[in-house]
């Protein structure tokens, strides 16, 4: 493997004792131990993280990203044993290193907190998860002193799945101010999918070893009238772990809503089994026939073995796609110019289950009500905290914030990421002790 793309940010590091650990596998540590990581475990994957100790939360979902990911690297190497070896580590802990990684830049109440957030930061940059993730492990997370987890390049490359600023990607149409927070609609204030310009010097750092060529194309974007526009490309690592991602969401999202009865069987019948049965694939006309029944049983084992099923089919179903052959794409960088990536009918499979969780599971209307609370309550602490954010701030948030204003530097930046940090019950504990009179206080000070 090239050593640039090992290379970090920040190289002056005490001497240690003699570490045989390979990079990744240290990157992967660094994730592991990061209060980021950890916070994950209070912030909503699709049902509010506090309502059940059974639904998954944001940390659930990026552990089984994670095992979901090393499936798919074991598959290709099978696959392609000679090219895989040129292009992938000697083991699994890079792609393990970005699942784990890949959601920590979402902030409290899911959706809805980002919606909220990309709002209050309408006139000062933007606000998207994605790029809150890159800014964690690039910058605030404290293993380095300006260069947060200081990954090495490679695994930085792997999670930009969107690999341009936000301020060229945004729709021509700007956010409108709102008299009231209240009268925030979620559908015209979605951010577009990127990276802050505050993170211009580390998105440049990371892309440095690639030729011009390259950079252009890997940061090239597809424009839409009067919405926002979208990148087209992302590294091999990235194509991996979008994937397990996606896997995760669409089957073990779906099993949450089955088991706690969220979903019924008709409509699963009618959305998904019906949908599956006109794909011309053997083994999903196979399966179609029990696949209602299985996940629908009070034998719990035989809802294990359909979600089983159904990840090792998506997972096995991968390929590795050279864009330069099969898609007429000219990339240099072999962790530009190969995606893993599914072919047209598992694709279309993953997609029947992703849209019948985002219609029946998401939409519906008790989730989007917890949504719009969590909407409003994160609006409501931006607003506070920047009114005055030298009296409420704590500690480390303060004094980022005034070196961020003695520097020049936006500011705003540093409310958001705290505000971003924050649990689900953490955001909630502070709106009470901020809004809710009460001779109790529901929240201890954190320094965030």
């Amino acid at each position: 493997m090239n050593d640039i793309w090992l290379a970090r940010q920040f190289t002056k590091v005490a001497k240690r004792r003699q570490d045989h650990r390979s990079p990744f596998q240290r990157d992967r540590a660094r994730i592991l131990h990061s209060a980021a990581f950890r916070r994950l475990q209070s912030k909503t994957q699709v049902m509010g993280s506090g309502q059940s100790d059974f639904y998954r939360t944001r940390l659930t979902h990026s552990l089984e990203a994670a095992q979901i990911g090393s499936g798919i690297s074991a598959q290709l190497r099978s696959k392609y044993p000679e090219l895989t070896q040129a292009l992938f580590p000697e083991d699994d802990t890079l792609i393990e290193a970005i699942c784990l990684a890949h959601d920590i830049g979402h902030p409290p109440f899911g959706h809805g907190g980002e919606v909220a957030l990309h709002y209050m930061m309408r006139d000062h940059g933007g606000f998207e998860g994605n790029g809150q993730t890159f800014r964690i492990v690039a910058k605030l997370e404290p293993f380095s002193e300006n260069y947060g987890m200081n990954l090495a390049r490679r695994t930085l490359l792997g999670l930009m799945k969107y690999p341009q600023t936000l301020d060229c990607l945004s729709s021509s149409s700007p956010v409108k101010t709102l008299s009231s927070h209240r009268q925030l609609k979620a559908a015209d204030c979605h951010p577009p999918k990127g990276l802050y310009l505050d993170d211009i010097a580390s998105l440049n750092w990371v892309l440095e070893p690639l030729t011009t060529s390259d950079k252009s194309l890997y940061q090239q974007i597809t424009q839409h009238k009067n919405k926002h526009s979208k990148t087209q490309y992302k590294s091999l690592d990235c194509s991996m772990m979008e994937l397990a991602d996606d896997i995760a969401y669409g089957i073990h999202d779906l099993e949450d809503a089955i088991v706690t009865g969220v979903v019924n069987q008709n409509d699963f019948q009618e959305h998904v089994v019906e949908q599956l049965k006109v794909l011309d694939d053997q083994w999903l006309l196979d399966i179609s026939d029990t696949l209602t029944q299985q996940l629908f049983s009070q034998q719990h084992h035989q809802q294990k073995e359909a979600i089983g099923g159904l990840v090792n089919y998506l997972i096995t179903e991968i390929v590795l796609v050279d864009l330069n052959q099969n898609e007429g794409i000219n990339f240099s960088e072999p962790l530009l110019r190969y995606n893993a990536k599914h072919p047209v009918i598992a694709k279309r499979a993953l997609q029947i289950f992703k849209d019948f969780v985002y219609q029946f599971v998401i939409k519906q209307t008790s989730i989007q009500q917890i949504e719009y609370r969590g909407q409003q309550v994160v609006m409501e602490l931006f607003e506070a905290l920047a009114s005055d954010p030298e009296r409420l701030l704590p500690t480390n948030a303060k004094a980022r914030y005034l070196q961020a204003k003695s520097d020049g530097t936006n500011c705003y930046r540093v409310i958001a990421d705290y505000v971003a940090g924050m649990t689900d019950d953490y955001a909630t504990n502070l709106y009470q002790t901020l809004f809710v009179p009460s001779n109790q206080s529901h929240y201890r000070w954190s320094n965030l």
